[in-house]
């Protein structure tokens, strides 16, 4: 079963220096693209990827959210984690 926490984004910066950390859009639901990951739906990941409502987490992005301390949701599908900052 996938769990989402919130946690601040300075606790994941180690899986944004490594390249696995993804932003989820606020619009899509971070458990639905979790399980899509989960199941390596590529098809639907590349629509995401395409439409840009998921994709790596920018260094502009991680430099805000350390800056301004700031809590993202997230959850952990190995070897990705997936953040999305509802504001």
């Amino acid at each position: 079963m996938l769990e989402t926490s919130r946690i601040a984004w300075k606790e994941l910066q180690r899986f944004f220096a490594s390249g696995s950390a993804v932003h989820v859009a606020a619009e899509l639901d971070l458990v639905d693209v979790a399980c899509q990951f989960g199941n390596d739906n590529k098809s639907q990941v590349a629509l995401w990827m395409q439409s840009q409502q998921i994709a790596l987490v920018s260094d502009r992005q991680a430099i805000a959210w350390l800056e301004s301390d700031t809590e993202v949701w997230a959850v952990v599908v190995k070897p990705w984690i997936l953040v999305q900052d509802r504001g």
